[in-house]
């Protein structure tokens, strides 16, 4: 999620409407930082912040990722008839969730970050499929 960036003046002769304009848009998103200046009769304000709904939407994307990793490692541990942990660390369904890889190269390299590279080898074609589905199923 991305920083960005919003200008707003406060007009020395009407600041109470500018200023609930102000107010109104820092309700609606997470506030990195604030600066100002006063130039030419009103105050600039810059502000660095976060839109909360691509925040939420990257958690419910986070959420609907791990939930289908952790079915789809459920299934396959009963299959081979191991511990779902064998089959994927639930750090990395995290990991994974996080980043939603949709090739085995970007799998690898966050399961190498995570040091269970070896782990992915077997099932990163399953791995990479279930979060591509996922993540067509939720913008589809």
């Amino acid at each position: 999620m991305n920083l960005e960036i919003r200008t707003f003046t406060i007009r020395d002769a009407s600041p109470e409407e500018d200023e609930q304009r102000v107010a109104g848009f820092l309700r609606s998103v997470e506030v990195e930082r604030i600066d100002t200046a006063y130039a030419d009769g009103a105050w600039r304000v810059l502000v660095h912040f976060r839109d909360l709904r691509s925040k939420e939407e990257s958690a419910q994307i986070e959420t609907a990722i791990q939930a289908a990793l952790n079915a789809w490692r459920a299934d396959i541990a009963r299959n081979l008839q191991v511990d779902k942990e064998t089959v994927l660390p639930g750090t990395l369904v995290v990991e994974i969730a996080r980043y939603a890889p949709t090739t085995e190269i970007e799998l690898s390299v966050i399961a190498n970050a995570a040091g269970v590279g070896s782990t992915v080898r077997e099932h990163g074609a399953d791995i990479v499929r279930v979060v591509r589905q996922t993540m067509e199923d939720l913008t589809g």
